[in-house]
């Protein structure tokens, strides 16, 4: 065959295949796009409000599952994945219930319940397979990447927000209103890259671009001076490493030693600032900065607030109006922002940069329970599927990414809490780690909407179980095949199936039932 004639044939054979591709991830377009539109810079003026075009999104995600549940008439969720994404609900509900005044806890139980309940529920439901987990790893990457480089470029240029009197801290598109914005981006990047890596078959092509790019995105991490961002990825990457082994968190360790020498030593990444920002870690209780004074005075607020009403706390977006009453004269009057574009601003102080303390403070007693007791539940759900993931090697990427950024949150919680555009991604990690820790695995690699365990399902929309590594209407008996998707018995309604057919072993997708009509 002449050349030009084998290049057409190659290029007819690619064609279908990307358009397969293309597909086959069709779904999570809803997904990815409240990643992608955290590259939208929000709104930075005085009045601007806290909604931004990436919780616009979530919104529409969150509604087109509920469409997508209602037109294929089964139980979305299993049992368990319900009571656990649903248990928020109940403290949150009775915050806003027995607040001094409901209608200002309002908006606090809406924003409450898109981080904690809604978003996370629709991102279990988007999710089918490794695959589609793998390319939301690789959007937290991307987006990671390309915040980074915005804040390096602030670093070197002086333009980023004001740090000790220089505008050198690296912010991203977030502004010095939410300097934690890019450093919580920046480390969910690193943490999906490392686990991706680890998870990925030695000297694969993967596994080499998500280590190269772990390694760039240190740079804007150490940028941000973050040092709750710093102890959380930390401590989240050398839990990923010792999971693999001791023997591979040794060599990284080294490896990150070398990094770092090379960084701050020999490139003199933020040398004197960097070091000084480190040393300070150590200082905490001896000698506090103001920030940490205010953290610590804010800190003890929170627990007064519990002290007073210990079961259901003072409301949701109550510590503003109580923080007074319960602060001790070493809290300042706020924060001071500034650079990157805007000008000098007192910031308030409207939480005290504990998640535990402020849902404590707000919720009391019965709403750390129910929402601290689910992330609990996911941390020990997914921690018991670890070894089985990382024994066979198929999901060992999916086990790493997602037990990683919820270990990364857990910790991160203790210096922060949830507020700012990043918000959002937020809810998108917390419904990653709950799809692996809840999600059944019977169900080929995973399943979406219309899942149901043990049974039999039908799609209206004809989306059945033969789809291709599951989704809408998979029963617990389809499995796939290097072929395709072999049904098992009692699955209805496969891809390219009519509808009624009941599918026996060996039936693929685009099969026509015996003696029937294609």
């Amino acid at each position: 065959m002449p050349r030009a004639s084998c290049g057409a044939f190659a290029y007819g054979l690619r064609l279908p295949a990307a358009r397969a591709a293309a597909g086959r991830h069709a779904h999570l377009l809803p997904l990815l796009a409240v990643v992608a539109l955290l590259l939208v810079p929000p709104g930075r003026g005085p009045d601007a409000g806290g909604g931004t075009l990436a919780d616009a999104a979530s919104g529409l995600l969150v509604l087109w599952c509920l469409v997508r549940v209602a037109r294929a008439r089964v139980r979305p969720l299993t049992r368990l994945a319900a009571v656990v994404v649903g248990l928020p609900v109940v403290g949150l509900c009775a915050a806003a219930v027995t607040a001094h005044d409901p209608a200002a806890a309002l908006p606090g139980l809406v924003r409450h319940l898109q981080v904690f309940v809604l978003v996370p529920a629709a991102v279990v439901l988007t999710l089918r397979d490794r695959r589609d987990l793998v390319a939301v790893a690789w959007a937290l990457i991307g987006l990671a990447l390309v915040q980074g480089a915005v804040g390096v470029v602030q670093y070197a240029t002086g333009t980023g927000a004001s740090y000790r009197g220089e505008d050198v801290r690296a912010v991203g598109t977030f502004g010095p209103t939410d300097v934690m914005g890019m450093a919580t981006v920046v480390a969910y990047g690193i943490v999906a890259a490392v686990g991706l890596a680890l998870g990925a078959p030695a000297r694969s092509r993967a596994r080499f671009a998500a280590l190269g790019c772990a390694a760039l995105l240190a740079v804007p991490l150490v940028l941000s001076f973050s040092r709750g961002a710093w102890i959380a990825t930390l401590l989240a990457c050398a839990a990923q490493l010792v999971a693999t082994g001791p023997r591979r968190a040794l060599r990284a360790a080294l490896a990150a030693g070398a990094l770092a020498v090379v960084l701050v030593g020999g490139l003199g990444v933020g040398s004197a600032m960097v070091q000084e920002r480190v040393a300070s870690i150590t200082r905490v209780a001896a000698a506090p900065d103001r920030s940490v004074t205010d953290r610590y005075a804010m800190w003890a607020a929170a627990a007064g607030m519990w002290r007073d009403r210990p079961l259901t706390g003072v409301g949701l977006k109550g510590f503003p109006a109580h923080r007074d009453s319960h602060a001790s004269l070493a809290l300042s009057s706020g924060s001071d922002t500034a650079g990157a574009g805007m000008g000098f601003r007192r910031q308030p102080l409207l939480s005290p940069h504990n998640m535990y303390l402020l849902v404590l403070g707000e919720q009391g007693l019965l709403g750390l329970l129910a929402l601290g007791g689910g992330w609990l539940a996911l941390l020990l759900c997914g921690c018991r599927r670890l070894p089985a993931a990382l024994r066979t090697g198929r999901e060992a990427d999916c086990a790493l990414v997602a037990l990683g950024l919820l270990g990364w949150q857990l910790v991160d919680f203790l210096y922060a809490d949830i507020g700012g555009p990043s918000t959002v991604l937020t809810a998108v990690v917390l419904g990653v780690s709950a799809w692996w820790a809840l999600a059944p695995r019977d169900a080929g690699a995973g399943a979406g909407v219309g899942t149901a365990a043990g049974g039999r399902s039908r799609s209206a929309s004809g989306e059945g179980a033969g789809a291709a590594g599951g989704g809408p209407g998979v029963g617990a008996g389809a499995r796939r095949s290097g072929c395709g998707v072999r049904s098992g018995a009692g699955l209805r309604s496969g891809a390219g199936v009519r509808s009624g057919f009941r599918g026996g072993p060996g039936t693929v997708p685009g099969a026509v039932p015996p003696g029937g009509r294609p």
